[in-house]
């Protein structure tokens, strides 16, 4: 077999063979590590390495026979243009949360086989529902084995880079504080211990930051929590002596990153453990001592973090006035660039540009996550990531229009952001301002929207979309994900979305969510609109005779390109709402540009 031309057969090929040898009928390859993190460090990218697929979110199922990659909506043009020629099938499903790849493997293993997936990166959560329905269909299921380990000869090993303090004033709550907040949780539950493993969580505990994966400012830790002290498990040399002098006064040792389990393990009678099984991995879960009580809840800090301070509130503010600024930048350049008709831009142009712009902007770190930049077609795809490979280049065409959809963001120490805009390239048809507006419509919807405090999130995610359904259109993604502070840019527990709600979804003030209604016509073009807001409470004329109601301020500073809007298709009371929104973005940019970058921010905040 030829590797250069088929290494993803190959190495299907491999892990077959050592599925023989292992004595198991199938593997399965979740997009996970340890921690549960969305973006992976190198050495839990077995999915990818395995098959291909670059896209962030996906499951592989490998048999002894065959080989399916389970992937929703946002990735199907991508997942079927990378495994082109590998033999791996794509099966599409509804959506993330999807777990058609469990009843896959209970209908495709035979009865007596067994199924292998590594315990040590399968969350709790999903490995009790992944071992009743294989029970029922009598296939075994082993957790003990690392089968992809015995075939990735160079596999990277753990990332080594240094931990360092998110300080005041961006952050006002000092870790002491946190870690009495998190106490206090613990106590409510009947705990005497709490074990957290999500690295978004032990930073926001612990003030800490790393750059152990992309985009991410986190560090891969363990953090094991006791009344009166508390050790955090991480990798030698990470955290320097000052560091560490700081973090012993606050009653946080050290400890090696591999002696996690054995600190479980050491548990016992009289001890009470509590754990979330949405965010701790079926192999941890499994070396707690055997006479400790386990308690199951969710994390105290994914609740407190998720709720930022009015400290916190004003400084994301802030970041948002910063970012805004950065990309009045780069927009004017971008225009003028286009319409001078000299430089060569394409969709790599924008991500370099763009990226330049926030670098140089007060208290920037880095990106959120990967710019997507999509030009008609490819913005079609909504997680689509232009390549040197494969790339659009933007240009205008006499009688001919195009839209540019730009999704990005970035980390501030004082905040985390995520916008997405559509931009017209030459004269956009009437179809194109059509989908435009339906989306503005549905942004604006959600955005004014009002609800009684503690509504569980998933209950509004209709307000977004009914403008759209109104015309029989639909879009695979959920409407918003709350995002994190200098942190996660993808953040529980609130999500409006069609997930299943659960209490932990209740929407509380200072949460900051995405709203994020989208159109994707494959082959065409793509539009979405994209805006932060934050929870805030709301006025009614009932004074709370019916109790405490939200709002949400919007956070996010850009103008949204009327050009790209067909003003007949807006209520006077939506066009009011886009000029009020087009005002305060003049406002809050103008003292932060000039020139060219203040030109096209009049320009494109002129009221309609």
């Amino acid at each position: 077999m030829d590797t250069r031309t088929s290494p993803t057969r190959l190495r299907i090929h491999q892990l077959q063979e050592a599925l023989a040898q292992a004595g198991v009928h199938a593997l399965l390859v979740p997009s996970s590590d340890p921690h549960l993190s969305e973006y992976l460090p190198e050495r839990w990218q077995g999915r990818r390495w395995l098959s291909g697929f670059t896209g962030s979110m996906a499951t592989l199922v490998v048999t002894l026979d065959r080989a399916a990659l389970f992937a929703d909506s946002r990735y199907w043009v991508q997942a079927e243009a990378e495994l082109a020629g590998t033999g791996i099938e794509l099966v599409k499903i509804p959506s993330g949360n999807s777990s058609l790849h469990v009843d896959w493997l209970a209908s495709e293993v035979p009865a007596g086989q067994a199924v292998a997936v590594d315990g040590q990166v399968l969350g709790l959560a999903a490995a009790n529902a992944l071992r009743q329905a294989l029970d029922a269909a009598g296939v075994a299921l082993r957790t003990d084995i690392d089968v992809l380990d015995a075939i990735w000869p160079e596999r990277p090993a753990l990332p080594t880079q240094p931990v360092y303090e998110h300080r005041a004033p961006q952050a006002p709550l000092p870790r002491a504080a946190k870690l009495a907040a998190v106490r206090e949780g613990m106590a409510r539950a009947g705990a005497t211990h709490h074990f957290v493993s999500t690295v978004d969580d032990i930073a926001w505990i612990t003030n800490l930051r790393g750059s152990d994966v992309s985009f991410n400012p986190v560090f891969l830790a363990h953090l094991l929590i006791a009344a009166d002290a508390a050790t955090l498990f991480i990798g030698d040399g990470k955290v320097d002596a000052a560091l560490q002098k700081a973090l012993a006064a606050d009653g946080l040792r050290l400890a090696p990153y591999a002696a996690a389990a054995p600190a479980l393990a050491a548990l016992g009678s009289g001890d009470v453990l509590l754990v979330d099984p949405k965010r701790v991995t079926f192999g941890l879960r499994e070396q707690v001592g055997a006479d400790a009580r386990v308690v199951e809840a969710i994390n105290p800090s994914t609740l407190l973090k998720s709720r930022k301070s009015a400290a916190e509130a004003a400084f994301v503010r802030d970041a948002m006035a910063e970012d805004g600024a950065a990309m009045c930048e780069f927009y004017a350049w971008f225009e003028s660039a286009l319409a001078a008709g000299v430089e060569r831009i394409t969709e790599l142009t924008i991500d370099e540009k763009l990226s330049a712009a926030r670098a140089q902007r007060s208290g920037f770190v880095g990106l959120s996550f990967n710019t997507i930049a999509g030009f008609n077609a490819n913005g079609a795809m909504p997680h689509y990531h232009a390549t040197a490979e494969s790339h659009a280049v933007i240009e205008l065409k006499p009688g001919e229009g195009g839209l540019l959809l730009i999704d990005s963001g970035g980390q501030y120490l004082g905040g985390t952001t995520d916008i997405t805009r559509v931009w017209p390239i030459g004269t956009v048809n009437p179809a194109m301002k059509r989908d435009c507006t339906l989306v503005l419509k549905g942004t604006m919807a959600l955005s004014r929207a009002r609800f009684p405090r503690g509504t569980l999130s998933p209950m509004l995610d209709a307000m977004a979309r009914a403008p759209l359904w109104e015309q029989g259109i639909e879009f695979g993604h959920g409407t918003g994900h709350g995002v994190g502070y200098f942190l996660n840019v993808h953040e529980g527990p609130q999500s409006i979305s069609k997930a299943i709600p659960d209490p932990n979804m209740a929407m509380e003030p200072g949460m900051i969510t995405s709203i994020e209604p989208g159109v994707y016509r494959p082959s065409l073009w793509g539009v979405r609109i994209e805006n932060l807001v934050l929870n805030v409470p709301a006025a009614t004329p009932e004074n709370d005779a019916f109790g405490e109601f939200l709002e949400f301020e919007t956070l996010t500073l850009c103008p949204i390109d009327t050009r790209c809007i067909d003003r007949s298709l807006l209520r006077d009371d939506e066009a009011a709402w886009l000029n009020g929104y087009h005002a305060t973005v003049r406002a809050r940019l103008a003292p932060l540009v000039a020139g060219a970058a203040l030109a096209w921010l009049n320009t494109r905040t002129e009221a309609i």
